[in-house]
């Protein structure tokens, strides 16, 4: 799979066309993913953002995705022009090569100025120049100049191309996959690829999460996404768009599909820093889900702790049902979390009934599971969503887990697309000297059983994207 790259005028679709008919591959043109929204714009002389450039990078990739699961060469022509983008189409994927097109500004605007029937005006070249971020040395690129004839920048592409080796995939020894470690002053982390879970997450040394060593089974949903749905549905089945659909039951106990389908599924690396990594997947139309998304969850550590966005797109043609949570165990370094404080500003709960599915709203006034006040755990067995969730100014709802003393402890920070979450104190957990060692604070977009009840169920339309944002911020004397 190679990737040809540069500004609009350099001549990538030609260059593409060209070579992809030398290798006998397939050709496409990332130009024709564009919306006409998107269309319209470049062709009034609009600039394209990079929220508008999100959809289109979303179906580029999972068109990308697609021919190399069908083990399909292809060459693509896309501009890729700011390695954020390029992270997102090849990052993670060592089947795709990138040559890039390299030209003067004064022969490219010739190039355009001389073309009548693209929707790309010349006059929007300069935005070009400023958004383009040459490859860098790590991204392996072949440099090609285009002062030449097209069947010559053809040529000397094949020859880069062939002169540098691919890198080939290979299977790391552990049982979560790739490791991507972050860092910021006192802070690590560590991202697995499978999954794209969280496993680690320390202060000074000290884990705030009960995670999962990289050699180690997950187990009981530690740090894992939950896409498309959180939690449970009824028997795995739901209606849709007016059609039914049958989930696999992957908590046959009881009966339900559970924490969606992504969790045991490798999660390709798409962009990396010192204290931010960037993982992704496509999530394919399948049997109870026949529908197609494309998933972005960047991990960041910065000077408030580790933030988490969730960026999920709709590639398909059908509208499809959508929900979000993540799976983390936290500790304040206590044995148990019966000692451990919490605070929950949350006015309502689900109850659940036998078989974890919601029987309807509660207050939690005066009830064992009010926890807006900061008391301890004890030995109380909590496995509940809340709702009614009390916000700051800024729409945020802080849920707070500190130590007996109160000199330290962990804010939940629940920022964007979440309404709902749930905690577990990890009672029912399979290891029984794992239980109770963390509590799950599961940040949800919506309620178990969503898919039937549609009770804060996102419908993500063709094209449309949904944000799930959530922190981790320890305080105290770390």
């Amino acid at each position: 799979m190679v990737l040809v790259t540069g500004v609009a005028g350099s001549g990538k679709s030609t260059v593409a066309q060209l070579l992809a008919d030398r290798l006998g591959w397939a050709y496409q043109d990332a130009d024709d993913f564009h919306t006409p929204a998107n269309r319209a714009r470049m062709a009034a002389g609009e600039a394209l953002t990079d929220e508008d450039r999100r959809p289109w990078l979303a179906a580029v990739a999972a068109w990308i995705d697609r021919r190399i699961a069908a083990r399909e060469p292809a060459a693509v022509a896309c501009s890729a022009l700011k390695r954020a983008y390029r992270d997102q189409l090849a990052g993670g994927r060592p089947e795709v090569r990138l040559v890039h097109l390299h030209g003067s500004r004064q022969l490219i605007r010739s190039r355009l100025e001389s073309r009548h029937s693209h929707f790309f005006p010349a006059r929007l070249l300069d935005s070009q120049f400023a958004d383009l971020q040459e490859p860098e040395p790590d991204e392996h690129a072949c440099v090609v100049d285009i002062g030449r004839p097209p069947e010559a920048v053809v040529a000397a592409a094949v020859a880069q191309l062939r002169a540098v080796p691919t890198e080939e995939p290979h299977m790391p020894p552990t049982a979560s996959g790739e490791q991507w470690s972050l860092r910021h002053g006192a802070q690590a982390a560590v991202v697995a690829e499978l999954g794209g879970a969280v496993r680690h997450y320390e202060v000074g040394g000290r884990p705030l999460l009960d995670g999962f060593a990289a050699d180690e089974r997950i187990t009981g949903g530690r740090g894992q996404l939950l896409v498309p749905w959180p939690n449970r549905v009824a028997g795995g089945r739901y209606r849709f768009g007016g059609e039914d659909h049958q989930l696999p039951l992957t908590e046959p106990e009881n009966g339900n599909a559970i924490h969606g389908l992504l969790r045991w599924v490798p999660w390709r690396l798409a962009a990396r820093s010192e204290d931010a990594v960037t993982v992704g997947t496509t999530l394919f139309p399948q049997p109870g889900y026949p529908y197609q998304l494309q998933v972005a969850a960047e991990y960041r550590l910065g000077p408030e702790g580790l933030e988490t966005t969730v960026t999920t797109t709709n590639v398909g043609d059908t509208a499809a049902p959508y929900g979000v949570g993540q799976h983390p165990y936290l500790t304040v370094g206590t044995d148990l979390v019966d000692t451990a404080l919490l605070t929950l500003p949350a006015r309502h709960r689900l109850g659940a009934d036998d078989h974890g599915l919601p029987t309807g709203e509660e207050p939690v006034e005066g009830t064992a599971y009010d926890f807006r006040t900061a008391r301890p755990i004890g030995e109380q067995h909590v496995d509940t969503a809340y709702t009614g969730l009390d916000r700051d100014p800024a729409g945020h709802c802080v849920v707070r887990l500190a130590h007996p003393s109160g000199s330290r402890g962990i804010d939940v920070r629940l920022i964007e697309g979440i309404r709902y979450v749930q905690v577990y104190t990890g009672d029912t957990l399979s290891e029984p000297g794992r239980r109770r060692r963390g509590v799950a604070i599961e940040p949800m977009s919506c309620p178990a059983d969503a898919f039937r009840s549609g009770t804060a169920l996102t419908v993500l339309e063709p094209g449309g994207s949904h944000v799930f944002r959530w922190g981790l911020a320890p305080w105290g004397s770390w």
